[in-house]
């Protein structure tokens, strides 16, 4: 918090120093506000070598590049997650720097691990002691879990297609659960009352800033697990528009203070079935209200509420926005498996998938350097990971012996499990 300089206003540029705000007083809940920092001042600290000398091997090692006073906490090991080098899609794609961040190993199985946990910091720095947000799932149970560990209560509202997954993390957490009976609008709206009424601590991403400090140590992550060497693409799907920001913010804080070249392309997926971002970078005009007709609900966000920082992260990294269908999304989420060991949940796998239209349409070229960031977890969502899986050879004993004792070859024995 030490290098905060202002809040700005993504609407009408106004610049606040009342660092208790969420959003703009003039302008409203559409006043998102942007956390600017003092980078030259921040540059006297934040250098290589203090990044090699730090032992915390979780995202408050990046602590002077975020809005929150001391990382002296006991919270969950949040972030530090795996980057992998693709061996087997990479040479499949005549990709020789492709790479995997896997957010699925974080603590409740999601990269919204990140943004909760700044939510529950902020939370003590106020002296709040309940949390509440709106959530397709992922940001329900991963505020519930990062709650549990750090004494706090938490009142998570999610609509009633939020998968199973999810819904049985929430309960074990200990949340206080409110199924809404609508889609993703009605259950923010839900939330926005309880919030307003009750004065809990908001944890929803979109209109709170600080979360997208949590959410950009990914990007801090990736640059770093690569030694601070220049990335082409960096690829994430896009639902409430907050996660695609919070990657663009963290490189370009490291733009700023000189530890990286350039800033990568920020390529943003979203499913055809819900595609508001993609449908206003593609026709250039404001954000309008989409259908949520998709099995990736992690992105099934109909109306982003981070409109404007959602499209400025493609805009200033000169990327672009990609769509791509459920059909692709769960071939996507077989690939990553068999190929990669890596299981995706449909919207993490969004990713992936639109890595594979991005090259289909030449949009990237196989000699850069890219990097797809895997969101959550397919445990999250099993109904949908069993989609992709063919009926389960099955046999008795006896059976079983009598095929062996036929002296079957092993192509013979794989043909007929297979």
């Amino acid at each position: 918090m030490k290098y905060v300089k202002n809040y700005q206003c993504t609407l009408c540029d106004k610049t606040y120093t009342d660092f208790d705000l969420l959003t703009c007083p003039d302008c409203g809940e559409k006043g998102i506000l942007e956390i600017n920092y003092d980078y030259q001042a921040m540059k006297k600290e934040v250098n290589k070598d203090y990044f090699k000398n730090n032992k915390n091997m979780t995202m408050l090692r990046y602590l002077p590049l975020m809005s929150i006073k001391s990382s002296d906490y006991s919270t969950l090991k949040v972030g530090w997650t795996p980057l992998y080098k693709s061996e087997n899609i990479g040479k499949e794609f005549k990709m020789d720097h492709l790479y995997f961040k896997d957010e699925g190993l974080n603590p409740t199985a999601s990269l919204k691990d990140r943004a909760s946990l700044v939510a529950c910091i902020k939370a003590i720095e106020q002296n709040k002691e309940i949390i509440s947000c709106s959530s397709t799932g992922n940001a329900a149970s991963s505020l519930a879990g990062n709650a549990a560990k750090m004494n706090l209560k938490t009142v998570i509202f999610v609509p009633e297609r939020a998968p199973l997954g999810k819904l049985s993390q929430l309960i074990n957490y200990g949340a206080n659960l409110i199924k809404v009976k609508g889609d993703y609008k009605d259950t923010f709206e839900s939330s926005k009352i309880a919030i307003e009424q009750y004065n809990f601590y908001n944890r929803n991403a979109a209109i709170n800033p600080h979360l997208v400090e949590g959410k950009k140590t990914v990007a801090l992550e990736i640059s770093e697990q690569l030694n601070f060497t220049n990335i082409d693409n960096v690829i994430v799907s896009v639902g409430d528009g907050c996660t695609v920001y919070g990657t663009y913010k963290g490189f370009y804080d490291l733009f700023n203070l000189g530890l990286i070249e350039k800033i990568p392309r920020i390529i943003g997926v979203q499913s055809d079935g819900c595609s508001p971002f993609y449908d206003a970078w593609k026709n250039n005009v404001d954000l309008k209200e989409a259908e949520e007709n998709t099995i990736a609900d992690s992105i099934a966000v109909g109306i982003p509420r981070n409109p404007v920082k959602g499209l400025k992260a493609i805009k200033n990294s000169e990327g672009f926005f990609i769509t791509v269908t459920d059909e692709e999304i769960l071939n996507a989420m077989k690939e990553l498996g068999k190929k990669e060991g890596i299981f995706a949940e449909p919207a993490a796998a969004a990713s992936y998938a639109g890595l594979v239209k991005s090259l289909e349409v030449g949009a990237i070229n196989t000699k850069e350097t890219t990097v797809v960031i895997i969101t959550g977890n397919g445990l999250k969502d099993q109904v949908n990971a069993l989609k992709n899986t063919k009926e389960t050879f099955q046999i008795s004993k006896r059976e079983f012996e009598m095929k062996i004792k036929e002296e079957l070859s092993l192509e013979k024995f794989l043909d007929l499990i297979n």
